[in-house]
């Protein structure tokens, strides 16, 4: 339902009080929710009733609108005053701005006037609060899965662990695929783009700004708090990104979403980078195989020359098992670095997950894997590394199993029920008749 703009009156007048309620009636968008004869009257009444809009006759018995209007605009800026008289001069003017009001309405002025003045003051005033909280909201967090090494699991790590976040319907959540040759993760969560990071690049370029309504044209839905910005279509298509355009989206992205999922390619260039130098938290994910272990120090140490503090940059164990006669304590020695967490191999979770395109905290949330997600969800909103060990009150695991099976079983059902009508649709089509 549309807000309606309370608006008190304050005249000496009552005729002229009368005029203007009745006025004020036929706007379905205003309501009068009290009236003042005199200055003094208008102060005490603001402060219980606290309107949107306070229309102030100057002169006045007790205390003139002026002052009135001083004391109301510094105690409660929120009530946007309209001062009106029959002063028309230059000096009147000044004195009601400097003391506060919005607006001079010169009497005897046409209801249509006073109508335009309220809304326009009060549209313009709303514009500046939404840019006000835009301004000083948090920005989001921007959580970057990296490592130099292919293969280890990036995707289905960005996918999953993006996924659990988003469980929290609260929370606005962006995936953006930084592996803009052979990206997959709009195919991990079986989503079919119209647009992608290439096409936005190319707006940006033409129009020069990029906002939220822009940025919104260029996502697509996952669910309806998880977006996703998929890497371009063609493997020649990104040698259009640049680091520039880069740093535009991912800043936009942080006024709009509370955290950004970043899956990346294994390389490092200009555009890694710059989202790692954006990020607030670096994964690095490594298997456990020795190559792999090698190829991560080496990524580790460059990471380290330059200078990014070492609790940005973390390193997950993926696919862990025992198989290759190697442990985590190995690894750890091997990189000099502890693991922040291990996730355990579960090829027959991931791999169905991956081909159902559902992630797996959502079709399988009770399996380890799945929780061993949830608890690096904890540790991104918390950033504390004991939320690893103990389930904390932010996403505790058992509450986050039964959301997830919620989710999957609503998802199963609208796939059913879509392919119901699609069914139904050429039965139509074939002259059946469908009951």
């Amino acid at each position: 339902m549309t807000h309606k703009m309370r608006i008190m009156i304050v005249d000496d007048n009552k005729a002229l009080r009368d005029n203007i309620r009745k006025l004020l009636e036929f706007e379905l968008d205003m309501e009068v929710i009290c009236e003042a004869a005199s200055g003094a009257e208008a102060i005490r009444k603001a402060k219980i009733m606290v309107p949107d809009i306070i229309i102030m006759d100057v002169n006045m018995p007790e205390m003139d609108g002026i002052s009135a209007t001083e004391i109301i605009a510094g105690d409660m800026p929120q009530c946007l005053i309209i001062v009106i008289s029959v002063q028309g001069e230059q000096e009147y003017f000044r004195k009601a701005m400097f003391a506060g009001a919005k607006d001079y309405l010169v009497k005897p002025f046409d209801g249509a006037e006073l109508v335009n003045c309220i809304k326009q003051i009060y549209a313009r005033e709303q514009r500046k609060r939404a840019k006000f909280v835009q301004v000083t909201k948090e920005p989001g967090k921007v959580i970057t899965i990296f490592s130099t090494k292919g293969g280890v699991g990036k995707t289905t790590m960005t996918t999953n662990l993006a996924t659990a976040l988003g469980l929290d319907e609260e929370k606005k959540i962006a995936i953006v695929d930084m592996d803009l040759q052979f990206g997959d993760v709009a195919l991990f969560l079986n989503v079919i783009p119209k647009r992608t990071i290439a096409d936005l690049v190319k707006d940006i370029d033409e129009s020069n700004k990029l906002d939220g309504s822009i940025l919104d044209a260029y996502v697509t839905k996952f669910k309806d708090n998880i977006k996703v910005l998929a890497a371009p279509n063609r493997p020649e298509q990104a040698e259009e990104v640049t680091a520039s355009h880069i740093a535009t989206i991912i800043k936009e992205m942080q006024y709009h979403y509370d955290y950004i999922v970043v899956d990346t390619a294994p390389i490092f260039n200009d555009i890694m980078f710059k989202v790692l130098d954006l990020s607030n938290m670096i994964m690095v994910a490594t298997s456990q195989d020795l190559p792999t272990l090698k190829n991560v120090k080496l990524c580790l140490d460059i990471l380290e020359s330059l200078h990014y503090p070492q609790e940005k940059v973390q390193v997950v164990l993926n696919r862990a098992n025992s198989l290759g006669g190697m442990n985590r304590k190995n690894s750890e020695d091997l990189l000099q670095r502890k693991l922040l967490v291990s996730m355990p191999s579960d090829g027959k979770t991931v791999v169905a997950a991956v081909n159902q395109g559902i992630p797996f905290v959502l079709c399988n949330p009770e399996t380890i894997v799945a929780q061993t997600i949830f608890k690096l969800a904890n540790y991104v909103i918390s950033g504390h590394e004991q939320s690893l060990l103990e389930q904390t009150p932010k996403l505790s695991v058992k509450g986050i199993i039964s959301k997830a099976t919620q989710l999957f079983k609503s998802d199963v059902n609208n796939k059913a029920q879509k392919q119901d009508n699609t069914n139904n649709k050429d039965m139509d089509a074939a002259g059946w008749s469908v009951y």
